[in-house]
């Protein structure tokens, strides 16, 4: 059974309001690098883009982060190169912050270079985190128990989060 707990119009507020806590902090900078998690993290990241587009002058530079759910310290690839992001602001986003492992291994991939600065958004955070990493925005809280999953979903008719 699904239980809806993000419609269409909610996800859309919770992206707004994120993408002017992301403005606020990066205020200063010419550019950053709004990086998403592949599949829905992605998803979620070109939305929060877009929105920053129409709220900012900041350029906008987009990047895919793919890595491997089940194996998250496996090979991360991404589609810019380290050169492109170095000495860059950038924003780490996935779609639900659930044990922390595929969030802290991005995070991790990014170090490798020089950045100015690096903070990390997520749709939903669930409060069962195995590592020490945080979202730094979010658009909700949610304490659930260890059996319920909660999956997100963008598709050309709707958008919604459902907890099961």
């Amino acid at each position: 059974m699904k239980n809806i707990i993000l419609n269409k119009q909610e996800i859309a507020f919770k992206t707004k309001r994120i993408a002017y806590q992301i403005f606020e902090t990066f205020v200063d900078e010419e550019e950053i690098v709004i990086a998403g998690i592949s599949k829905s993290g992605y998803t979620f990241s070109q939305k929060i883009a877009d929105e920053l587009e129409k709220i900012s002058n900041i350029k906008i530079i987009r990047c895919e982060v793919e890595i491997n759910k089940n194996e998250p310290h496996a090979e991360i690839k991404t589609s810019l190169t380290p050169q492109q992001y170095q000495n860059k602001s950038i924003v780490l986003v996935d779609d639900v912050l659930n044990s922390g492992a595929t969030l802290i291994y991005g995070v991790k991939h990014f170090l490798n270079v020089p950045l100015k600065k690096l903070k990390t958004a997520v749709l939903i955070n669930r409060n069962h985190k195995n590592f020490p990493i945080k979202a730094d925005y979010k658009g909700i809280s949610l304490s659930t128990s260890l059996h319920e999953h909660i999956q997100v979903v963008f598709n050309e008719t709707d958008e919604y989060a459902y907890l099961s």
